[in-house]
Formats: structure tokens, C-alpha cells, sequence
């Protein structure tokens, strides 16, 4: 069975960008809602058992009948990740590897930051803003509600969760302000290193 991960940080280490109300909700709310929502529907199904969460994510996305166990456990996943994405503001900053991807991708860091912020703002509706790795180069991605570049075989290094869940408490419906804090202050520039770095280990948060 899957389990919550705790935070990789103290709440109180993100206010007053984040407040600790918001990670009350966003972690031990809405996060825990599809862990208990991915072991609910795997508890019933004894092909899903001994899957890990990624060998389920792909199962449930080849069958449209899977929908369902598709939102619960692709949302764990995803969750998971973000909260990897998040650090306390300075506490990590690029390595000359990913500056120079940056560089090379975007122009320099304030156009990999204009970008991603354009594409989080332009995201109707709910869904994710991804950073990720292909073809030695970085690229910004968007998908829908619950839709994970993982179905696709994409190398994901970091993500934003742009549901209004995630930053109405504190921003209200100010998704780009929330965005460009994110990206300017919270973004933890060490999973990206990490996960460029070893990019066959599997996130599985359990």
C-alpha cells in the first residue's frame, strides 16, 4: 500500500510565501485525499498489487476505463514531486551543469523564467507545469488536470502545481504572482541536479 511522504521541508521554513494553512490543506488534505484514493481502488484489484506507483500509472493510462485509478495515482505521483520541486527561499541554487542547460535552452535565466511562468499562466484551466530533460536540452511543458509527461516515457526534473488548490489561500486567484515566486525563489535547484543527473531512478514516493 502507498503512504503520504512527509514534507522534505518545515511548513514554517516557506511563510510568508506559503503559508502553513496552505500546506495543512495542499499536503494533508488534498495529497492524502489520492493516496487514500490509489489504496481504496488497489486494495480491490489484485492485478495492481506489488505494481509500484509508475508501473500503475502507466496501467491505468492505457485504459480509458482506468480513469479513475489514472486521477488518484498519477496525482500521488505528481504531488510527490512538487513537493521535491519546492525549497526554502535561497536554500538552493543551479549547478554550472543545469545553468549552462538553462543557457542553452532558454537564452539565460530570466528567459527560462519568463517561459515558465508564460506557460504556467497560459494553462486553462488545472493541470502542471513541468521542467524536463530531452534531447540534452530543457523544456517547459504544461498538461491538463491530471495528465503526467511520465505516460509519454518524458524525463520530468521538477514540477508546478497550478490547480488553484495549491496557491488560493494565500494568492488568491493570482496564479501568476504565485508562479513567478515559484520560480524565482522556491524552485529547488538541487532535485533538478539530482534527477539530471541520475535519470533512471524512479520517483516512488510508496
Amino acid at each position: 500500500m502507498f503512504s503520504l511522504p512527509d514534507l522534505p521541508f518545515e511548513p514554517k521554513a516557506m511563510a510568508p510565501i506559503l503559508s502553513e494553512e496552505s500546506f495543512a490543506y495542499h499536503h494533508g488534505k488534498h495529497h492524502a485525499g489520492v493516496v487514500a484514493g490509489t489504496n481504496a481502488i488497489v486494495e480491490q484489484r489484485p492485478v495492481l498489487q506489488g505494481k509500484s506507483l509508475e508501473e500503475i500509472i502507466i496501467y491505468a493510462a492505457a485504459d480509458p476505463a482506468q480513469d479513475n485509478l489514472l486521477f488518484n495515482a498519477s496525482q500521488h505521483w505528481n504531488h510527490s514531486l512538487y513537493w521535491l520541486s519546492l525549497s526554502p527561499p535561497g536554500s538552493t541554487s543551479p549547478s554550472s551543469r543545469v545553468r549552462a542547460m538553462i543557457e542553452d535552452s532558454f537564452g539565460d535565466m530570466a528567459g527560462f523564467k519568463a517561459a515558465f511562468v508564460d506557460a504556467s499562466v497560459r494553462r486553462i484551466g488545472s493541470g502542471w507545469t513541468w521542467l524536463i530533460a530531452e534531447g540534452g536540452k530543457l523544456a517547459i511543458e504544461t498538461t491538463i488536470n491530471y495528465d503526467v509527461p511520465l505516460i509519454r516515457g518524458k524525463h520530468v526534473l521538477a514540477t508546478c502545481d497550478v490547480w488553484e488548490h495549491t496557491y488560493y489561500i494565500d494568492y488568491r486567484n493570482n496564479r501568476k504572482g504565485f508562479i513567478e515566486i515559484f520560480v524565482d525563489q522556491l524552485l529547488n535547484w538541487d532535485t533538478i541536479d539530482h534527477r539530471l543527473k541520475f535519470p533512471d531512478e524512479s520517483l516512488d514516493p510508496g
